[in-house]
Parts: structure tokens; sequence; C-alpha cells
């Protein structure tokens, strides 16, 4: 399956979704009017898209997701990793490491996941 694009504005949908899926289109609608102050033309709107794309599906007016969020970050991530520094995880890594200062918990975690890596691959 391709990755999921979803964009910002979608992205925010998808939050409320995630929370509360399954749920009824109509009670999709006011969320988001209450949370993003939205029209339900645009919630409609939003809905069938994201169907069309394979995000979403809305059975007999019941909506739940079919892509995960860490799905979608994934995707997000890969984009811009692609796109920003030529496919070059360490290259995105450096590039966030430089700009964030990381506390020794994160970089004690980091090294865990890459000894976690390197052990998957050894097997």
């Amino acid at each position: 399956m391709e990755k999921p694009k979803v964009f910002e504005s979608e992205y925010r949908f998808c939050q409320i979704l995630w929370e509360n899926e399954p749920i009824r289109s109509s009670a999709l609608v006011e969320l988001c009017r209450e949370r993003l102050g939205w029209k339900p033309t645009t919630t409609y709107t939003v809905i069938k898209r994201l169907a069309e794309r394979g995000v979403l599906k809305n059975e007999k007016s019941v909506v739940s997701s079919l892509v995960g969020r860490d799905e979608v970050r994934g995707a997000e991530i890969d984009e811009l990793v692609d796109k920003r520094f030529g496919g070059s995880t360490p290259a995105f890594i450096a590039a966030f490491a430089k700009t964030r200062r990381l506390k020794k918990e994160e970089v004690d975690e980091l090294q865990r996941m890459i000894d976690g890596f390197r052990r998957s691959e050894e097997e």
C-alpha cells in the first residue's frame, strides 16, 4: 500500500477521529466545529477526500480510520528525510541533534534503539 499523505489540516482532523473512532459522521462534524471551527461542509469534504485516498472509511455514516497515527507520522518523516536530507537518516539525525539539545535519557534511549536494530540485523 502506498504511504498515506495527510496534510496539516487533515492531520488535525485525524487526531479527532483517532481519539473518538468509530464515530458517527454527525458527531464528528460537531467535534470539528467545536475544536477546529469548521463548517459541516468542510468536515464532510475532508471525510470524502480522505476516504478516496484510503485513509478512512465511512460506512453507513460511521467513520473509522484505515491508517493509524504512527503510519501517518512515518510517512511524513520519510518524506522529510527524502526531500530535505537526500534520503540520509544520519544527516537527518545530525541536523536534529544540532538544533535540539538532547537529554542524557534521550541519548541513552536512542542508543538502545540502535543496539536493538543491530541485534535484529544479526539474527
